[in-house]
Parts: C-alpha cells; structure tokens; sequence
C-alpha cells in the first residue's frame, strides 16, 4: 500500500490526481490571466501560446468570449464587475476543487460532481466558440477543457466510491 496524506476514506490516487489537475488548472488560469491582461495593457504584447495566427490564446482570451462565456455581456455591460475574464471564474473553480476535495462527504461529494458538469459544459461550450465561431486553436483553453474532464471522472469515482462505502456501512 503506497503512502498516503489522503483524507480518510480516500484512495491516494484520488487526492494526488486531484492535487495535480488542480494545480495544473490553477497554473494555467492564473497564465490566461496575465495573458489577457498583459494584452490589455499593450496590444503589441505576444504570449508564448500565441504560436501562430490561428494558434492564438490571446486571440481567444481578449475575445468577446474569453469573459463571462461570452454570455453576461448579453445582460450587463462589458465593462461591468459581473462580466470577469473566465480564467478568474477558473481559479475560483480549481480552488473550489481543491479545498471540496479535502472533504470526506455525500455532500462535497455530489458538490464537486455538480461543479465538474457545469465546468464540462461550459468546456464543450467554448470549444465549440473557439472551433466553430473563432477558427482558432488555443492549446491553454484545450488543455483547461481535459483538466475538466478528468476532474470530472475523478469526482464521479470519489462520489461512487463514497456511495459504495455508505451502502456497505449500512448493511454490514
């Protein structure tokens, strides 16, 4: 059995893969994040993931898209405090993942299932923007959108996991 600093109840897998998809997640959000910001600044500004002119997340970051999904412009203005850039609601998200993570609950349980959901769908979502609407590629948006995914699985095998565990409990 390997060495674990894993909550109890938790496989050791779990906690390091989640630690790992998070910090990753949270790494390259906060990047995005500069990235836009440096481009705000000083248009001439070229990131190292701007590799061509249809390989860029600059491009991608400072679109329409690239704060509130594109979508809460619709409601409030684009410059309003609602409309934040989704590589900030991306350090909430994998903060949010993290710290759920250290909980051994149905609840945080269901809670980081119901979160990886909307993450994956708002994944699929923007994809869909960045291939079909703004023909680029963005290699930090893709990978964002795998850390998703898998954080995605991960939680489900924690919530089965847990659902397994309470059952046992109660008939054992």
């Amino acid at each position: 059995m390997a060495p674990s600093k894993a909550p109890a109840g938790v496989p050791w897998w779990e906690s390091l893969a989640r630690g790992l998809l998070c910090l990753l997640g949270l790494l390259l959000s906060v990047y995005a994040l500069h990235v836009e910001l440096s481009r705000e600044n000083d248009p001439e500004y070229r990131a190292m993931c701007d590799l061509a002119e249809s390989v860029s997340c600059s491009k991608v970051f400072t679109s329409r898209w690239g704060r509130g999904f594109g979508l809460v412009q619709l409601v409030v203005a684009k410059d309003s405090a609602l409309n934040q850039p989704n590589s900030l609601l991306g350090i909430v998200f994998y903060s949010l993942q993290l710290g759920l993570g250290q909980m051994v609950s149905s609840t945080a349980a269901q809670a980081l299932v119901v979160m990886s959901w909307v993450s994956v769908a708002g994944s699929i979502y923007l994809a869909a923007i960045l291939a079909f609407v703004l023909g680029d590629f963005c290699v930090v948006c893709v990978s964002t959108y795998i850390i998703n995914f898998a954080l995605l699985y991960t939680n489900m095998k924690r919530r089965t996991g847990l659902k397994g565990r309470l059952q046992k409990d109660k008939t054992g």
